[in-house]
């Protein structure tokens, strides 16, 4: 499934391409983590749903998990699989790009740096695509990855993740804007060269760190 799968000049893409124009939510300040709440954020509760308009149906059994790209050993997990790993428990603040941010947020899911350590990626490796189930992507470098509350994520506050908050399983980067961390995950490729994902090709920023307020390219 690939990006043209979406619609360029849908009613949201077509809006949030305006907000990128006119880099909506702008403050100008640069707080480089010098408080809790990022710049140009206000607080609010719980997850806000967002999408591209639709939201695919992908069920445990049928949901698969592949890595490929500059790595040492792809990767295929079904759902059993991809249970069976190790499991990783992390609370954290999520920032939007839309300019919301929730804090405490519990998820848990397989940890990012366990997925590395299984894939082996190659030393020239210097980014990660993501592709998801309704053809979004999204790029992330992948120093940002290899943190310890980066997850492939399947619970959020003690539940499963619902279809639509991204479930079976999510990325999460929490430390980026939250469009980063891409919802039903299908597919990861490691990358030399970074490459724009669906928002980054539509103005967004290529990293997006709410600190620095990287909302827009």
């Amino acid at each position: 499934m690939s990006d043209e799968f979406l619609p360029p000049t849908s009613k949201l893409t077509a809006t949030k391409e305006i907000w990128a124009d006119q880099r909506r939510g702008e403050s100008g300040e640069k707080s480089e983590r010098k408080r809790r709440l990022p710049p140009g954020q206000h607080q609010t509760q719980g997850l806000p749903v967002l999408d591209l308009g639709m939201q695919p149906v992908v069920s445990q059994q049928d949901w698969q998990f592949t890595v490929g790209g500059l790595i040492g050993a792809p990767v295929t997990w079904d759902w059993a699989t991809f249970m069976a790993q190790p499991q990783t428990t992390v609370t954290v603040d999520i920032h939007c790009v839309t300019t919301w941010s929730s804090y405490d947020n519990e998820f848990s899911g397989v940890s990012f740096r366990h997925l590395l350590d299984l894939i082996q990626p190659a030393p020239n490796a210097r980014f990660v695509m993501a592709r998801s189930f309704d053809g979004y992507s999204t790029n992330v470098p992948l120093e940002w990855l290899a943190d310890h509350d980066v997850l492939l994520c399947h619970s959020w506050n003690g539940a499963p993740l619902s279809r639509e908050h991204g479930g079976p399983v999510r990325l999460l980067v929490p430390k980026l804007y939250f469009w980063k961390s891409a919802k039903w995950l299908r597919h990861l490729t490691f990358m030399e060269k970074d490459q724009p994902g669906f928002w980054e090709a539509r103005g967004y920023h290529m990293r997006g760190e709410p600190f620095l307020e990287e909302r827009y390219g």
